[in-house]
């Protein structure tokens, strides 16, 4: 079973925010439009879209405010259960062991975390149809 029959290509970027309006007003000023506002666990996430670019900047955690500090890339998932059988097959480093969920864009996202060599947190995410 291959990782890779699961996944599509880069679904996102996801960067904490200290600020999420300032970080929402400075991706649109450069030209990106808010696809999509959530709140989870009392905090405001948001997504923002140029083109096939998509950013997930939300506020709660803390941010490292040095280069580097993107906190995950997120791959397309067609089927994250089945995506996080295959990893557990090919023992990757599992930063979630489950599927996680939350209750982003219409009918929610299901996902799991790895991390790569150099630490980077890689993310394994199916926007549920």
């Amino acid at each position: 079973m291959a990782l890779d029959n699961y996944f599509t290509g880069i679904q996102h970027v996801g960067i904490p925010a200290t600020d999420l309006d300032e970080t929402v007003a400075f991706y649109e000023k450069l030209g990106f439009e808010k696809a999509g506002e959530f709140l989870y666990q009392g905090n405001r996430c948001a997504f923002m879209k140029y083109g096939n670019l998509l950013i997930e900047t939300w506020e709660g955690d803390e941010t490292a405010k040095v280069d580097g500090a993107i906190n995950h890339i997120s791959l397309n998932t067609t089927d994250a259960a089945a995506a996080l059988q295959a990893a557990k097959q090919m023992d990757l480093n599992l930063i979630d062991t489950e599927i996680q969920t939350r209750p982003f864009w219409d009918k929610g996202i299901k996902f799991f975390n790895i991390y790569g060599p150099n630490h980077e947190k890689i993310e394994f995410c199916e926007i549920v149809k």
